[in-house]
């Protein structure tokens, strides 16, 4: 249900704002208070003015009947102070009075109509039987009632014993009473309170009005001053303070204005470093082949060495390259991953199988020390090229003699790669940026080792893609501690 309502508000554009949204519920909470109000005071009125009439009523007939028992009119009705009493009080209340004796027959009736005919009725009996009667019909807008005409009877020995005295209905007064100047007065009531109602709703649209534009004007500030950062008149972090809501949304604003012109500065420099990269190669090889090109009968032995440095500036080339197309690869979705369920101990010991040549030329230790056997879920290709990335780093960032240690170990959720090293070590301001693409620590090194800059991108990569993550401790001059944590089952998005 409450779907089907929002997809009705969604066709109207108008109904999806917050201006008129705030509009519409101040104007209910004012409206809505008043209009109940309004009903309350008219019904109360309604009510009170029926009951005072009624107390009145039966005060003025009770009276009556006492003296109808006085001048014993139910046998004679001749009596001029009561008919004269009976058309006052028929006057003064624009009703109509019936008695009624005990033969339920009607021996007065102020409107001559049913005189001398006999009046049964539910409410006439329970008079009788000592109950009084009240009715309010607000349709037709009459009040009917019934009075007894009581007679007190004394003891069979004629002195007034108060504990022996009886009380016997011998008549009933069946009056209808007219409610023609209540239902005026409402209707007079009511005209003033619509009046009232009406200038109330004027007043609350207005307040209304005032107030969702109140209320709206931080967010519109916050659009205001988005769109000035749009059309580029702004590019520094925008500020409203206005309510906590609109800090919430400029700090989240702010944050991502900051990444944006991160990545934009990123993007910069990635195009300029491989532009930069791929460059460098084509211009030692242009120089190489001009200096051919330019002398005459070279010697066999300098075509041999300038035709190996062109050799060796085409590799440089191609693992430019082929570092570029593994991190576009990575940057794919997680769809593209291969999972297989591998054994963990067997794939770090082919990947330091492979490296262990590299390191011997240095005298440098590769040890590996598993804790226990792991078998996880994971693209053996891609986390190959990560952890042989890490192991190759910590062999040539290492000084000759040294070590490389890798440690592999497991909980019941993860599996930890440890790759740690004794060699040269990272300064710590370069730590935090490590894993952008084409950063060098120390360039000119990892000019003469032929590093690209891109190794440690394209691993943070391949472990993010299998719900991981990867730490890094370092030291400079004692060694660097590389972490890597997987989970051990994969759970694709």
């Amino acid at each position: 249900m409450k779907e089907k309502i929002n997809q009705y508000i969604s066709k109207f554009k108008v109904a999806r704002s917050l201006k008129v949204r705030i509009f519409f519920i101040i104007l209910l909470v004012g409206i809505v208070p008043t209009a109940i109000l309004r009903y309350g005071i008219l019904q109360n009125y309604e009510q009170r003015a029926v009951e005072v009439r009624i107390s009145d009523v039966q005060t003025q007939f009770k009276i009556l009947a006492n003296h109808l028992i006085t001048y014993n009119y139910l046998q004679d009705t001749s009596s001029e102070i009561i008919n004269a009493e009976l058309e006052q009080l028929s006057n003064l209340y624009d009703g109509r009075v019936l008695i009624i004796d005990s033969n339920f027959n009607v021996i007065k009736d102020t409107y001559g109509i049913s005189q001398g005919k006999t009046m049964i009725s539910e409410e006439v009996i329970k008079c009788f039987k000592g109950g009084n009667g009240v009715n309010y019909d607000p349709v037709n807008q009459y009040i009917e009632m019934t009075t007894p005409i009581v007679l007190i009877r004394q003891n069979e020995e004629g002195k007034e014993n108060f504990e022996k005295e009886e009380s016997v209905v011998i008549g009933v007064m069946l009056t209808s009473v007219s409610t023609d100047n209540i239902v005026a007065n409402i209707e007079i009531l009511s005209r003033q309170a619509n009046l009232i109602q009406f200038v109330m709703v004027v007043i609350v649209i207005a307040i209304a009005w005032g107030l969702s534009n109140i209320l709206v004007n931080p967010f519109e500030k916050v659009s205001a001053e988005i769109g000035k950062v749009q059309d580029g008149f702004q590019d520094e972090p925008i500020s409203v303070s206005d309510y906590l809501e609109t800090e919430h949304i400029v700090t989240a604003f702010n944050e991502l204005l900051g990444r944006m012109k991160t990545l934009d500065e990123s993007r910069q420099e990635f195009v300029s470093n491989v532009s930069h990269e791929l460059k460098t190669p084509i211009t030692s090889m242009k120089v190489l082949a001009d200096s051919l090109i330019a002398q005459e009968d070279v010697p066999i032995e300098l075509y041999k060495e300038f035709m190996t440095d062109i050799a060796d500036e085409i590799e440089r080339e191609n693992k430019v390259i082929n570092d570029l197309l593994s991190l576009v690869k990575m940057d794919k979705t997680a769809a593209n991953l291969n999972i297989d369920t591998i054994d963990i101990n067997a794939f770090c010991e082919l990947i330091l199988k492979r490296l262990r040549p590299i390191a011997k030329q240095r005298d440098i230790d590769v040890i590996f020390e598993s804790k226990r056997e792991v078998t996880a879920e994971i693209d053996e290709v891609k986390l190959t090229l990560a952890i042989s990335n890490l192991v190759e780093n910590a062999i040539k960032y290492n000084n000759d003699h040294g070590y490389v240690k890798v440690t592999l170990d497991a909980d019941h959720q993860f599996f930890t790669i440890e790759v740690e090293d004794n060699g040269l070590g990272i300064p710590q301001e370069s730590l935090e940026h490590i894993y952008e693409r084409f950063y060098r620590v120390d360039k000119s090194h990892s000019r003469e080792i032929g590093g690209t800059g891109l190794g440690l991108a394209i691993t943070r990569n391949a472990i993010l893609m299998h719900r991981g993550f990867i730490k890094v401790e370092s030291e400079v001059g004692e060694g660097t501690r590389f972490l890597v944590k997987i989970p051990l089952t994969y759970i694709a998005k």
